[in-house]
């Protein structure tokens, strides 16, 4: 226990030891500042008498950690260190930090304000997600205010029903239009017009059921026995004349009997007269339902007009060569029957043919395009002056020797087909252009100068 004291004195090296924090120790270690430690000698002797007159136990350690076996002194244990005992520590010594205490307060402001700072950063996105979506660029660092408009004194919808500038007028009953002749509030309804949708138009017809012949035969003969039928019931109530009976040769003497055999010629004459008069009478009901040409004409422009209704189709072909004349007058003629518009491009390498339509007209004419027109036919010109306007050596049937033209190679392609919300073009015309240039200008009139690219790029 001396030893033990003296190391811990030897290390406190004070007067009065305290522990950490600036605590004291235990009353049982507070004599430690009084006591000095004796020599070595002292010490040496003082253990050894110590281990002397312990009694010797089987198996006892003493202070150096070696076993006393049998109650005899054992040799000095060679690990420890007396010098390390009473050794004096060196160096710097640790010094107790002193407590730091926060003011009361101090956390709940920096809690309070990183959440004002969240909370604006979240007002800043949502006013940027705002500005974004309605399109306003703008500088968003910038702080503007947005002034509201004041209201008008008398609004648009209440013009009709003050005979004024403001409200206040609103309290003096000579100013109110509501009895008046020219107010808008009257006693009638007003019912809105309905309109058919467009949709409807667009829509395919309902396809009628198709009958076998012998299905149409028997639908015939009953329609015509209910006609009958009528026609035997208002004769025998007096309100139709019977009809004469209708006498050809082969019931000639059924019906007439007698009379037949008495002059059979007068009979036969008769017969006839009343054959020939029932076909003039039947010539004469098929040109009465027949259409004149301006009837004829009205009708079919209506049915056109019909067939536009459905949707405006567009077709592009791209035509290797127009010099046969009879292509460039087909291609006239049956756009212009048809009631197409568009136009027909022809250039020295290609030519290029637009055309819009109904979806009937524009099936017809794609089937003149590709199949009924013979492209590698060529023929000689009737009228080479009319049919060559421009004096172009391209549109000519006739090469510069006066042959025709090999025209075998010739070809048309359908390069674009689709539909479109309205007509680009007003009627059906042609443009002759020596340049690629000319051609686009053209065609931008109309916005379908990409069709020019899609031809050349066309193979």
């Amino acid at each position: 226990m001396a030893a033990l004291k003296a190391r811990v004195a030897a290390a406190i090296g004070t007067s009065k030891a305290k522990g950490g924090l600036n605590v004291g120790l235990h009353p049982a270690l507070e004599d430690l500042g009084s006591w000095k430690p004796a020599g070595k000698a002292d010490t040496t002797n003082g253990q050894s008498q110590s281990l002397r007159g312990s009694p010797s136990r089987p198996g006892a350690y003493d202070k150096r950690g070696s076993p006393d076996t049998f109650g005899q002194r054992n040799q000095p244990n060679p690990y420890f260190d007396d010098k390390s005992a009473t050794q004096e520590p060196s160096g710097r010594q640790r010094v107790p930090r002193q407590l730091m205490f926060n003011q009361k307060g101090k956390y709940i402001q920096q809690g309070n304000a990183l959440r004002r700072q969240a909370a604006l950063e979240a007002m800043k996105k949502r006013i940027a997600e705002q500005t974004r979506r309605a399109g306003i660029d703008e500088d968003l660092d910038v702080e503007k205010n947005f002034v509201v408009d004041a209201p008008p004194n008398l609004e648009w919808w209440d013009e009709g029903l003050v005979n004024g500038s403001t409200y206040d007028d609103v309290d003096d009953p000579s100013k109110l239009k509501i009895h008046a002749d020219d107010s808008i509030v009257t006693e009638y309804i007003q019912h809105p017009v309905a309109l058919e949708p467009y949709q409807d138009r667009l829509g395919a017809p309902a396809k009628p059921m198709y009958l076998t012949s012998k299905e149409q035969a028997k639908i015939r003969r009953q329609r015509r026995m209910a006609e009958l039928k009528e026609m035997q019931a208002k004769i025998r109530l007096g309100l139709v004349p019977a009809p004469p009976p209708k006498v050809k040769k082969g019931n000639l003497m059924r019906v007439l009997g007698d009379a037949a055999v008495k002059d059979p010629t007068a009979v036969e004459a008769r017969v006839n007269r009343e054959i020939a008069d029932r076909y003039e009478k039947h010539i004469d009901a098929n040109e009465s339902r027949k259409l004149t040409k301006e009837q004829q004409h009205d009708k079919t422009a209506a049915n056109q007009q019909k067939d536009a209704n459905k949707g405006i189709h567009v077709l592009v072909f791209k035509v290797t060569s127009l010099a046969n004349g009879q292509h460039r007058y087909k291609i006239w003629r049956n756009a212009e029957q048809l009631a197409l518009s568009g136009t027909c491009v022809m250039h020295p390498k290609f030519s290029l043919v637009i055309v819009e339509g109904g979806p009937y007209s524009i099936n017809k004419y794609k089937k003149l395009m590709l199949n009924r027109i013979k492209w590698t036919e060529n023929a000689q010109a009737r009228d080479p002056e009319k049919n060559n306007k421009g004096g172009q050596e391209w549109l000519s049937p006739e090469d510069s020797n006066g042959d025709l033209k090999d025209m075998s190679l010739n070809e048309c392609k359908l390069i674009f087909e689709g539909e479109q919300k309205a007509r680009n073009f007003k009627k059906w015309g042609s443009k002759i252009c020596e340049t690629d240039a000319e051609a686009r200008e053209v065609l931008a009139r109309a916005k379908m100068d990409s069709f020019w690219s899609l031809a050349k790029g066309f193979s």
